[in-house]
């Protein structure tokens, strides 16, 4: 865009020193750490996103600085906010078949980039962004049952069965149901993060997302897993992709049968969509589709609050804060099991008729 005055500024040229002090750790988090590189990522595609809009919807990107601006000027800049709004989240559920967290993640980018050339740039833009409405949904959360992990844990004839690769894959899949880990950390565990003390087994480890650190006692099963694979490696587990992993996991629970179709939805501004694994033939999605290796974490939550560990124990080995509102909903999906449970119970002591 061509420079129209001292006032006016391209949006994307300023989007992309915003990146490149992020990158170049310039600009840092309010705790003083360096942006992680996930963040970076999710800067780059909203200034791809932000482009490809930018062309395709005819629209010009600007920042207006509201210096001397008159009233009529600045009922037309804030009018020019509320079409950039509606057309630039119209374009992303529309053109790109976007869903509301996408949406709303984008949204919230956009607000914290607008900050920074208040705040940081001086450019007294206005606070026209902070109308900017970030859409969230709750998507449903996939995990194993307990007797489902029991099934993957102790049921020597499937493991018999699987070919070298997927037992590699039940390994780790099982693993990561047990200690609550994000598979990033999974794939980096070695024996250096493996305390014994007492003929006990701990896995002690510092989340590389969070910077927490975790020890966590190990069952009998998942030490006798660690022990299949030979010490001196540089990680205990072979060196996968998360793309190859997030194949073999599906190919995984495929082969145990847990093949049964599950209705899949997520929200356009706040109405539920059907989404299907082919849309043109209207096939559902298998519950075995739905398995990646977010599962094992999410898994490992609910199973600990399910076999009614405390939430400040789970809280300590998952990293979660205490607020956090991504546990409470593992706390609230424990709980729905629990009742269910306890609603079988009884069930039962209604049938039966009580002695005199």
């Amino acid at each position: 865009m061509k420079k129209e005055g001292r006032h006016i500024h391209d949006l994307i040229k300023l989007y992309d020193q915003y990146i490149r002090e992020a990158s170049t750790g310039k600009r840092l988090q309010k705790n003083g750490k360096r942006i992680r590189k996930s963040s970076i990522t999710n800067y780059n595609f909203l200034r791809l996103l932000l482009t490809d809009f930018s062309v395709k919807k005819s629209f010009p990107l600007r920042i207006k600085s509201l210096n001397k601006l008159k009233m009529r000027e600045l009922n037309a800049e804030k009018k020019y906010w509320q079409l950039f709004y509606k057309k630039f989240t119209d374009y992303m559920y529309h053109d790109c078949d976007c869903y509301d967290n996408y949406v709303g993640s984008n949204i919230k980018l956009l607000r914290g980039f607008f900050n920074y050339l208040n705040n940081e740039r001086s450019l007294n833009i206005g606070a026209f962004h902070k109308r900017f409405y970030a859409p969230h949904e709750e998507t449903e959360i996939i995990i194993l049952l307990p007797e489902q992990l029991n099934y993957l844990i102790g049921n020597s004839e499937f493991e018999k069965v699987l070919p070298a690769f997927l037992q590699r894959t039940k390994d780790m899949f099982v693993f990561g149901c047990t200690v609550a880990l994000r598979i990033s950390d999974i794939f980096k565990v070695s024996w250096r993060h493996i305390e014994i003390v007492n003929d006990r087994y701990y896995l002690k480890v510092k989340s590389q997302k969070t910077n927490t650190f975790t020890r966590v006692l190990l069952p009998e099963y998942a030490v006798n897993i660690l022990k299949k694979y030979p010490p001196g490696r540089l990680t205990i587990f072979p060196s996968i992709s998360k793309a190859r992993f997030n194949i073999n996991v599906k190919l995984l629970i495929e082969k145990a049968g847990w093949n049964h179709e599950c209705l899949k939805t997520r929200q356009k501004q706040g109405i539920p969509t059907p989404v299907y694994k082919n849309k043109k033939t209207g096939q559902f999605y298998k519950f075995s589709d739905l398995i990646t290796s977010h599962t094992m974490r999410r898994t490992a939550i609910t199973t600990m609050l399910c076999l009614e560990m405390p939430e400040n124990i789970v809280r300590k080995i998952s990293g979660h804060a205490p607020n956090s509102k991504e546990f409470y909903r593992y706390v609230q999906l424990s709980q729905r099991f629990m009742d269910k449970e306890t609603e079988k119970v009884f069930e039962q002591l209604q049938k039966k008729e009580l002695a005199a």
